[in-house]
């Protein structure tokens, strides 16, 4: 696969990862009534929404998320791997980070989350190709003008 192909990859992923970080995020501000992703007591984004992770060091936890996707998606845009995988890294290790506080501290399951953390996870390993795919030309190159 080209790095074009990667980057072109990591924009969808990126715009994928706004939806749902805005979905979370607008939940957070409006406190619906009714959310799409309330199951049951178990699976529902009422953690992430009002419960006790809806804030991370007093700002809403799906803004941290939003910015890391525009931070992702614009990097896409501008070409500049190594942000791209250092966002993806740090989003990686925060989504486990909340998934973790979920299910063994609250007890439940945000399927929105889960679907940010498998994004995440997607983004972190385009990212990572698309450096390695930049760097294994780097070296190419550099063997063929010796």
């Amino acid at each position: 696969m080209t790095t074009s192909k990667y980057l072109f990859t990591a924009k969808i992923l990126a715009a994928i990862g706004i939806g749902l970080a805005l979905y979370l995020y607008v939940s957070f501000i409006t406190q619906p009534v009714y959310s799409l992703c309330t199951i049951s007591d178990t699976i529902n984004c009422d953690a992430v929404i009002s419960g006790e992770v809806s804030r991370t060091l007093g700002i809403p936890t799906s803004l941290y998320g939003l910015i890391g996707y525009i931070v992702i998606l614009v990097a896409a845009f501008l070409g500049r791997k190594k942000l791209m995988l250092g966002v993806a890294i740090f989003g990686t290790l925060f989504c486990l980070r909340i998934t973790f506080i979920e299910i063994f501290q609250i007890g439940v399951i945000c399927p929105v989350c889960l679907l940010c953390q498998v994004d995440m996870l997607a983004l972190l390993t385009v990212s990572y190709f698309a450096l390695k795919k930049k760097n294994a030309a780097i070296q190419t190159s550099e063997i063929e003008s010796v």
